[in-house]
C-alpha cells in the first residue's frame, strides 16, 4: 500500500469541475489509465472501466479516466478525445494528464505506470492497492476491487 501522488490533470472532460484524489475519499476508485489510440484500451480496458461503473454501486465504487498521452500527440488532441468519448459512449470524468518535463505525461511518471492500458485500484482511505498493466479478467479484478469495498472503515 502506497500513498497516492496527486493527479496531474490539465483538464477535465465529463466532469462539471475539476476533480481531486481527495473528491472520492471513502469510495474504491478504479482509474483506466488510456489513450484513445491504443488498440488495447479500446477493445479492454475502456470496456471493462464501463463494467465497473455499471456493475458496482457508485456510493461504494467510482471510476474515472485518465487520457495520458506519451505517443501521438498530434492525434491526440482534447477535441478528438472530447469526441472519441462521446462516440464510444464513455460518461464516467475523464482527466487530460498534464504534460512531463520529459516524454511522459505528468501522473503517468508520479505514479510509474508502464504504459496503456493500466488499472489503479484506490481503496477508502486514498491509498494505492493494484495495478494492473494491460488485460486483467472481470472475474479477478471484481474480487478485488470486492474485498477493498468489504474492508473495513474504520
Amino acid at each position: 500500500m502506497t500513498d497516492m501522488p496527486e493527479l496531474h490533470a490539465a483538464e477535465w472532460l465529463n466532469a462539471a469541475r475539476p476533480l481531486a484524489l481527495a473528491d472520492f475519499r471513502g469510495r474504491v476508485l478504479a482509474i483506466e489509465v488510456f489513450q484513445m489510440l491504443c488498440p488495447g484500451c479500446v477493445m479492454h480496458g475502456l470496456p471493462q472501466a464501463g463494467r465497473i461503473a455499471q456493475t458496482f454501486d457508485s456510493a461504494d465504487v467510482a471510476v474515472i479516466g485518465l487520457h495520458s498521452v506519451f505517443e501521438h500527440h498530434a492525434a491526440n488532441s482534447r477535441e478528438a478525445l472530447a469526441a472519441f468519448l462521446h462516440e464510444w459512449r464513455i460518461r464516467f470524468p475523464v482527466a487530460i494528464d498534464a504534460p512531463g518535463n520529459g516524454p511522459l505525461p505528468r501522473t503517468m511518471e508520479a505514479w510509474q505506470l508502464q504504459g496503456t492500458p493500466t488499472l489503479v485500484l484506490i481503496d477508502r482511505e486514498g491509498r494505492m492497492r493494484a495495478r494492473h498493466f494491460g488485460q486483467v479478467s472481470d472475474l479477478a479484478l471484481g474480487a478485488e476491487i470486492m474485498a477493498l469495498v468489504g474492508e473495513d472503515r474504520s
